[in-house]
C-alpha cells in the first residue's frame, strides 16, 4: 500500500509501484510511472512521460521531467528515464529529451544528484554517478559510470566524460575528458588520473602502473593525440589501457582534454 498525503496531487493515470510514499504538496503527473518504494519528500514535482525506478528518493522542491530548456523544443513527445535506488535532493532540476537528440534522457541507478544540481535535455548518464551541488550537466552530455563531477561545474553540451573521471569543483569542461582522468582549473585541464578512485574500487596496482604509463605516453609521445592513442592501443596489454585507446577513438562532436593543454 502506497502512502499518499492527502495535500498531494496525484493526476489520473500516473502509475505508482508498491509501497511508495508522497509527501505533502507533491505533484505527480498522468503520464508518470514510478517505481516500487519510491519515496517523493515534500513539495516534489514529477511531470512528462518520466519514469522513476525502484527505491529512489526525490527531495523538496526538485522538479522532474519538466520541458527541456531548449528553444528548438516544440512540444514533442520525450521521455526522462531515471533508474534504481537513486537520491536526487532539494531544488534538482532534470529535463526529457527532444526530437533532434534521440527523444529521451536517461540516467543510470544508484546515482547522487546534489542539492541545485540540472541535467540537461537527451544527456545520458551512467550508474553510480555523483553530481555535487550547483553543478550543470547541458544538453546531449556522455557521462559514464561511477564520474564524479565537482560542486559549481558547468560540463558543456556534447561533452563526453569517460568511466571514473573526477572533475573538481568550480571548473568549466568544454571538451571530451578520458576514462579515468582527473580535471581541474576553472576552464578544465587534464591534470593526471583519478587514482584515489581506482584505489577506493582495488583497481589491481598492475593496471594502475599500467594507466600511468599510458598516461606519460599521451602527454608526451610524438604525433598528434589521436596519434599517440592509436599507437598506444597496438600495446595496451591492460583492459583499463584498452577502455582509453576505445574511448578516444570513438566517435565525439568535441575535442579531447589533453594532458598539459
Amino acid at each position: 500500500m502506497s502512502q499518499i498525503h492527502p495535500s498531494a496531487i496525484i493526476e489520473e493515470g500516473a502509475t505508482l509501484g508498491a509501497d511508495c510514499v508522497v509527501g505533502p504538496f507533491c505533484v505527480v503527473g498522468a503520464q508518470v510511472v514510478l517505481g516500487d518504494r519510491v519515496e517523493l519528500k515534500s513539495h516534489v514535482v514529477v511531470t512528462g512521460d518520466t519514469e522513476i525506478g525502484d527505491d529512489s528518493v526525490v527531495f523538496s522542491f526538485a522538479v522532474v521531467g519538466e520541458i527541456p530548456q531548449d528553444l528548438k523544443f516544440k512540444g514533442e513527445q520525450c521521455r526522462l528515464v531515471i533508474g534504481k535506488r537513486n537520491r536526487i535532493r532539494e531544488h534538482v532540476t532534470m529535463n526529457p529529451g527532444t526530437e533532434g537528440g534521440g527523444g529521451e534522457t536517461r540516467i543510470g541507478d544508484d546515482g547522487l544528484f546534489m542539492a541545485g544540481c540540472h541535467i540537461a535535455h537527451d544527456a545520458q548518464i551512467g550508474n553510480n554517478v555523483i553530481v555535487v551541488n550547483s553543478a550543470a550537466v547541458a544538453g546531449h552530455c556522455v557521462i559514464e559510470d561511477n564520474v564524479i563531477i565537482g560542486g559549481l561545474c558547468g560540463i558543456h553540451q556534447f561533452v563526453r566524460i569517460g568511466r571514473g573521471a573526477i572533475i573538481g569543483a568550480l571548473t568549466m569542461v568544454t571538451n571530451d575528458v578520458i576514462p579515468y582522468g582527473l580535471v581541474q582549473a576553472p576552464r578544465g585541464e587534464l591534470d593526471g588520473l583519478n587514482l584515489v578512485g581506482l584505489k577506493r574500487r582495488g583497481v589491481p596496482r598492475s593496471d594502475i602502473t599500467a594507466l600511468r604509463a599510458a598516461f606519460q605516453m599521451l602527454a608526451q609521445g610524438e604525433g598528434t593525440f589521436h596519434d599517440r592513442a592509436q599507437r598506444l592501443g597496438e600495446e595496451a596489454e591492460s583492459e583499463y589501457v584498452r577502455e582509453i585507446v576505445d574511448f578516444v577513438m570513438g566517435q565525439s562532436d568535441r575535442s579531447f582534454l589533453t594532458p598539459g593543454s
